[in-house]
C-alpha cells in the first residue's frame, strides 16, 4: 500500500501536502520538474483527496534565494504560478508555513539558514515572507480565481514573572504579525509599525499590505505542548544546569509554560483557539497537532485537541478542522532540526520497517473521522501535562496515579527487574497497572475470570521467570469467559508476551522476543556482570564470533507498551540494534566506563544464534545509545521510576 492509499484508508479527504519550491525548481526558477508530484497528486485526485498545497515549509527556498533576498517574494510568486498552471484543480494553498516561526528561528535565533541573529533581519524576513504570500496568492488567483489561502502559524503565548512582563508583552504582540500584516492591520496605530520602521522597513513597504490585504480564508493554528512559554529570571526556579541568556536587559530562561503552575485554562489548545477567535472572528482550524512522546500521550493529546475544537464549535465559533500532523512522523524535531540524531517520532503511521504500520494515533484518527470520538483505555487517565509531575522540580517526580475506575493492565507471575519495570513505567505513563503475584488466590484459574471483570482488565502481561531467565507471555483478557492464559517456551532467549481482547471478543496475542535484558537497576544481567568484573580488575572472555543481542529494559517496556496500545499482534523482536560482537561490545563498555580494555579477552563461541525470520522487528534505539544511558544511570539501588522519569 502506498502512502497515499494509506491516507485514504484512514478516511482523510483533505490533506496538507508539500509541493515545495526547492524540489521543483532546485537550480533555476525557469526550470521546473513536476514528474514526482504528478504521480502522487494524480493518485490523490483519483482517491478523492483534496490537497492543501504547501509551497515553502520552514526553509528559505532553493539555493539561489533566501528569506533576506530582495527578489524572494517575486521568485516565490513565480513558483506559485508554475504550480497553479500545472494543477488548476488544486484550490487550497499554504504558500509559506509559519512565517513568524521561520523568521525567528532563521534570522533572530540563528538556528536555521541563513543563520542570522538580529531584530533587523527578523523584520526583513517577516516582510519578505508576508509579501511573498500576497504575491503568490495573486499569481495563483490569476489562474484559479476561487483559490483559498490557508495560512498557518504557531500562536503560542508567553507568560512571565512580573519583572519580565515587558518582554512577555513584546512577544505576545509579535506573535500576531503574520495575520495582522496579511489582514492589513499594521497601520500607524499598530505597536509594531514603529518597530518595523526602526529596523529599515520602509513606510512604502508597510503600506503595500494596507493597499492590498490578503486575508486568510482559514486561519491555521499549529499548536504543540511546548508552544506556550514562560520567562523565568529567578535562578532558584530554573531547571538544573539550564543557561540564562536573556535579552541584554535581564537574564532569564525561556521555559515550557505547561511545566509552570499557572491559572487553570491559561495554556493549551482551547485557550489559544479562543484568543484567535476573539481577535479575528474568522474561520479557524488546528493545522498541526503532534506530540513527540509515548503512544498513550500522543492519543491523549489528539483527543484533547479534538475536544477543544468541538467545544468551541458547539459555542457557534467557526472551527472547521483538526489536522493530525505529521501522519508519517517527524525526525529530530525535538532539537528543532539543529542536530542530526535520527530520533524518529511516529505519527498516525510508523514508517520504520518494511511497510507502513498503523499506530494507535492512526486508529484514533479513523475513529474521529467515522464516529467523532476516540475511545481507548489510555484515555481513562489524563496526559502528563495535567499531572503534578509536569512541574520543574529538582526532586524525584512521583508516578501519575490513574483515577479510580480506570481500565487496567494486569501483570502476572513476575517479580524480577522486567516485571518491576513494567509496573513502574506503565504507572509513570498514566496507565493503571497492577502486579499479581503467583501465589495470589485471584490469579488462579477458577478466580481469574472474576478478577478480569472486577479490575476492568484490558490487557494482560505474563512475565514468567525460569532458571534460564526466560520470560514468556501468552494469552489474553476475554471479559466474557475464563480461559487459560499461561504459556511456556523453550526458546534460548527472553520473551515477553501480551494479549488483549478485541471488539469481537476474540483474543489478540502479542509475543515479544528480546535479547539479553539489562537495566540500570538490574544486578543479575550478563552486562552488569561484565561491568562488575571489569571494575574488579578481573579479565573476562567474550566471543568475537557471536553477535550481541541485547535489550535495554526501559526501551523494551516503552516500545512494548506502544505496540500493545497500537493493537498489534503476532511476534515481535525488541532488540537494541548493533553490528558488534560480544567481544567488541565488551571493549566498548570498558572504554565508555573508563576501565581497562585489555581485560576484555577474545574467545571463539562454538555456535552462533540465528534469528527467526518470521518475526516482525520494531526499531529500538541503538545499543550504543542504550549503553550510554545504562552507564549514566547504573545504580542497582535506584528506583526504576527515576530512570523512566529521566
Amino acid at each position: 500500500m502506498s502512502d497515499i492509499d494509506a491516507v485514504a484508508d484512514l478516511g482523510i479527504r483533505t490533506l496538507r501536502y508539500p509541493v515545495l519550491w526547492e524540489s521543483i525548481s532546485p537550480e533555476n526558477p525557469e526550470e521546473v520538474d513536476f514528474r514526482w508530484h504528478d504521480e502522487r497528486l494524480l493518485k490523490m485526485q483519483q482517491l478523492g483527496i483534496e490537497p492543501i498545497a504547501g509551497l515553502l515549509h520552514h526553509g528559505s527556498g532553493p539555493h539561489y534565494t533566501n528569506l533576506l533576498h530582495p527578489q524572494f517574494p517575486i521568485l516565490l510568486a513565480q513558483h506559485a504560478k508554475n504550480v497553479a498552471g500545472r494543477y488548476p484543480w488544486i484550490t487550497r494553498y499554504t504558500p509559506i508555513n509559519e512565517p513568524m516561526t521561520t523568521a525567528r528561528f532563521s534570522c533572530l535565533y540563528g538556528h536555521w539558514y541563513p543563520h542570522h541573529r538580529s531584530e533587523r533581519d527578523f523584520c526583513r524576513a517577516m516582510i519578505n515572507q508576508c509579501r511573498g504570500i500576497v504575491l503568490a496568492m495573486r499569481a495563483i488567483r490569476a489562474i484559479i480565481p476561487h483559490a483559498k489561502l490557508i495560512q498557518t502559524e504557531d500562536l503560542g503565548k508567553t507568560f512571565s514573572t512580573p519583572l519580565l512582563q515587558y518582554q512577555a508583552d513584546y512577544d505576545n504582540e509579535r506573535r500576531w504579525l503574520t495575520f495582522d500584516l496579511l489582514l492589513g492591520r499594521v497601520d500607524r496605530s499598530h505597536p509594531w509599525h514603529k518597530i518595523f520602521l526602526s529596523h529599515d522597513i520602509s513606510e512604502k513597504e508597510l503600506s503595500l499590505f494596507l493597499d492590498e490585504p490578503c486575508p486568510p480564508d482559514t486561519i491555521g493554528i499549529n499548536h504543540y505542548l511546548t508552544s506556550d512559554r514562560f520567562l523565568e529570571h529567578r535562578r532558584s526556579h530554573r531547571p538544573h544546569n539550564l543557561k540564562m541568556p536573556g535579552n541584554g536587559r535581564h537574564r532569564y530562561c525561556d521555559l515550557e509554560a505547561v511545566r509552570i503552575q499557572l491559572p487553570a485554562g491559561s495554556t493549551g489548545p482551547e485557550a489559544r483557539l479562543r484568543e484567535v477567535w476573539d481577535r479575528y472572528h474568522r474561520r479557524t482550524a488546528i493545522t498541526e497537532a503532534h506530540h513527540g512522546s509515548t503512544r498513550d500521550e500522543q492519543v491523549r493529546w489528539l483527543a484533547e485537541v479534538w475536544e477543544a475544537a468541538k467545544t468551541l464549535r458547539a459555542e457557534g465559533k467557526d472551527i472547521c478542522a483538526v489536522t493530525v500532523w505529521a501522519l508519517f512522523g517527524v525526525e529530530d524535531w525535538n532539537t528543532l532540526l539543529t542536530q542530526r540524531n535520527g530520533l524518529y517520532e511516529p505519527g498516525a503511521f510508523d514508517i520504520r520497517g518494511t511497510s507502513l504500520r498503523l499506530t494507535a494515533l492512526g486508529r484514533a484518527t479513523k475513529a474521529i473521522l467515522s464516529d467523532g470520538v476516540v475511545n481507548h483505555p489510555v484515555l481513562d487517565s489524563r496526559g502528563w501535562w495535567h499531572s503534578e509531575r509536569r512541574f520543574y522540580r529538582p526532586e524525584l517526580v512521583r508516578s501519575l496515579l490513574a483515577p479510580a475506575g480506570t481500565r487496567t493492565i494486569l501483570l502476572l507471575r513476575g517479580s524480577g527487574a522486567l516485571a518491576q519495570a513494567f509496573v513502574r513505567i506503565a504507572q509513570f505513563r498514566g496507565l493503571d497497572c497492577i502486579l499479581m503475584h503467583p501465589h495470589d488466590p485471584s490469579a488462579s484459574e477458577p478466580q481469574l475470570g472474576q478478577t478480569l471483570l472486577r479490575k476492568k482488565v484490558w490487557a494482560i502481561v505474563d512475565v514468567t521467570e525460569k532458571n534460564i531467565r526466560q520470560h514468556v507471555v501468552k494469552g489474553l483478557p476475554d471479559r466474557n469467559s475464563n480461559r487459560d492464559i499461561a504459556g511456556t517456551s523453550a526458546a534460548p532467549f527472553q520473551r515477553v508476551g501480551f494479549s488483549c481482547g478485541s471488539d469481537s471478543g476474540r483474543v489478540r496475542s502479542l509475543t515479544i522476543d528480546t535479547g539479553e535484558l539489562f537495566g540500570p537497576w538490574d544486578t543479575r544481567s550478563s552486562i552488569a556482570h561484565i561491568l562488575r568484573t571489569l571494575e574488579d580488575g578481573v579479565p573476562i572472555g567474550l566471543a568475537s564470533n557471536e553477535p550481541v543481542k541485547a535489550s535495554y529494559i526501559p526501551d523494551v517496556v516503552n516500545q512494548a507498551l506502544d505496540l500493545l496500545i497500537d493493537g498489534e499482534s503476532g511476534r515481535w523482536q525488541l532488540v537494541n540494534p548493533t553490528e558488534m560482537s560480544w567481544f567488541a561490545f565488551g571493549q566498548l563498555l570498558a572504554k565508555k566506563a573508563a576501565l581497562n580494555t585489555e581485560l576484555v579477552r577474545q574467545v571463539i563461541a562454538q555456535a552462533a544464534h540465528v534469528s527467526d525470520p518470521s518475526q516482525s522487528y520494531s526499531v529500538m534505539p541503538t545499543l550504543a545509545d542504550a549503553l550510554d544511558r545504562f552507564l549514566r544511570d547504573y545504580d542497582p539501588n535506584r528506583n526504576p521510576l527515576q530512570i523512566a522519569a529521566e
